[in-house]
């Protein structure tokens, strides 16, 4: 079970500023900006090809692909997209073959998952899907054993690979915001014998190996230039950050502007957490100006980590997403803000925008979820993150309007609704 991703903790107010040497000399030790592999594929085929992918497919993958390409925008025509995080605290998903059509039709070619299903890795064998696996919590202490984490790669990485792409092994989640001191202090050894494990193996130039963190592991994120962990992580982030450079993995971080402006609706622009047309805000140290809070928060965490002496760590988005509902007390929980905060994301990776310290290097994000998941804890909000519900029908539709052609747009007939709704029933039926 994918553990939760720190609700309700906020970031300290903006500290007034130190006095010191201008945050501008930590761009000395980031890296120079390189191109970065795109998280996720969504293309618009020619229409023979649509119409051509739609009769060989199952009736199951019509249903899907149709759902999401198709709307009253027309059909979506993305270039490149975003990784998605498949999550399954649920009763009710389709089943891995299913969601395995779902990903194929899309050209979703980067996917999260929080555990080592193995219905799953079989269902995504020689698909080209890259695949992030995730060791929980609860086994992270085991891991520290070498043989008992060579015992693990052996029995849920190795059988799969290479026909399953397993691209990365995500140890833990969260684990330095858990409150959890044994933990913490466990996940580096466990680190270790995994990479050792994957060494001995002859899988470690294929395979990567990290944890996601919080953005709670940050003391300052405000402004970007000034970001830097809290103190008392100090002795816990240096080892790992040492890990990382020393086996070029990347920074993984969990980072949701929602929370920011649910906390404090009125004084963050709702228009600066979903992407949309704004001031913005111009850090004082560089000038570099923000117009979003999710590339505001990246940087803060590259500085944190150049301020260790680890600026050549990549810093990557393994989770990032807005709810469609949410209780009364979760402001901005709605259908409008999610689409248009997912909306406004894919804009701007098809755009292979970097960050404003790195804007060169395309930010590698994976959107939180594929689905609503009806048995995570929480808030409702917690339940409410995907872009489908578990039917397989749209929570909402991120089609762009204006990436469409007049010849898509004349695709969604009554016809094809009639027929996205009759198929819809098969697919219910077909599920377990």
């Amino acid at each position: 079970m994918q553990a939760k991703k720190g609700i309700g903790k906020r970031l300290p107010s903006p500290p007034s500023l130190p006095t010191s040497p201008s945050p501008c000399l930590f761009f000395k030790s980031l890296p120079p900006p390189s191109s970065s592999s795109l998280s996720l594929s969504l293309s618009l085929s020619p229409l023979l090809m649509a119409v051509s992918i739609l009769l060989r497919s199952r009736i199951v993958s019509m249903f899907l692909l149709f759902n999401l390409l198709s709307s009253e925008f027309g059909f979506l025509r993305l270039g490149s997209s975003l990784g998605i995080n498949y999550g399954q605290v649920a009763n009710n998903l389709p089943s891995p073959e299913q969601v395995r059509l779902l990903l194929t039709s899309l050209r979703i070619t980067k996917t999260r998952i929080y555990d080592t299903n193995p219905r799953v890795l079989t269902a995504f064998a020689n698909t080209g899907i890259d695949l992030i696996v995730t060791v929980p919590n609860e086994a992270v202490g085991v891991m520290m054993d070498p043989r008992q984490a060579l015992q693990w790669v052996m029995t849920n990485v190795q059988p799969y690979f290479p026909a399953t792409k397993i691209t990365g092994i995500s140890v833990g989640n969260e684990v330095y915001t858990s409150d959890d001191p044994t933990l913490m202090s466990n996940l580096v050894p466990a680190l270790l014998s995994i990479h050792s494990a994957l060494v001995q193996l002859g899988l470690d130039s294929y395979i990567h190996v990290s944890t996601a963190n919080s953005l709670a592991v940050l003391e300052n994120s405000y402004p970007p230039s000034m970001g830097s962990f809290k103190p008392e992580m100090a002795n816990l982030l240096v080892p790992f950050l040492q890990f990382l450079a020393a086996t070029k993995s990347p920074f993984w971080i969990n980072a949701y502007p929602y929370f920011a402006y649910k906390d404090s609706p009125a004084k963050v622009s709702l228009d600066y957490v979903l992407f949309n047309p704004n001031a913005g805000m111009v850090d004082p140290y560089t000038k570099l100006r923000y117009d979003n809070m999710l590339y505001a928060q990246v940087d803060a965490v590259i500085f944190a980590i150049a301020r260790l002496g680890y600026g050549g760590v990549d810093v990557r988005v393994s989770e990032t997403g807005w709810p469609s509902k949410g209780d009364p007390n979760e402001v901005g929980a709605t259908v409008e803000n999610a689409r248009a905060y997912n909306r406004n994301l894919l804009l701007r990776q098809i755009r292979s925008e970097g960050t404003p310290v790195r804007p060169n290097q395309r930010l590698e994000v994976y959107l939180f979820a594929l689905f609503n998941e009806d048995m995570k804890p929480g808030p409702t909000s917690e339940r409410n993150y995907g872009l489908y519900q578990p039917d397989g029908t749209m929570v909402y539709n991120v089609g762009l309007a204006a990436l469409t052609s007049s010849a898509s747009v004349s695709l969604t007939s009554s016809a094809t609704r009639d027929m996205r709704k009759e198929v819809g029933s098969l697919w219910k039926m077909e599920r377990p």
